[in-house]
């Protein structure tokens, strides 16, 4: 069976212009890396498990929840957790898919 694709989440109101600013706190950082990867992978970002600052460098760590093959019923959906690593400015470095579970599943 054919991945289906789904529309990347919801974008910010933020203006371009506003993407050359440093991100400020979490917050920021998980906006911007779930905005960022779902421009990047095409599918929808379900929410943010993890905001941390980068070790090596001034940025973010960000685990963002991604929806990646939807399923009826809603249980049986599959999901995903992608680590996505932010510079100082926000901008979207690398990314990795380091889990991937069925919804509504628990950690072992």
């Amino acid at each position: 069976m054919a991945e289906q694709r789904t529309r990347p989440a919801k974008r910010s109101t933020a203006s371009k212009g506003s993407r050359e600013e440093p991100v400020r706190g979490a917050r920021g950082a998980a906006e911007r890396a779930c905005e960022g990867l779902a421009d990047l992978i095409g599918h929808r970002t379900e929410g943010v498990s993890a905001v941390r600052k980068a070790e090596e460098h001034p940025g973010w760590r960000v685990d963002v929840d991604v929806l990646e093959v939807p399923r009826i019923p809603d249980t049986t959906s599959l999901l995903a957790t992608y680590e996505v690593e932010l510079d100082g400015d926000g901008e979207l470095l690398e990314y990795r898919r380091v889990r991937r579970y069925r919804r509504g599943a628990a950690d072992t």
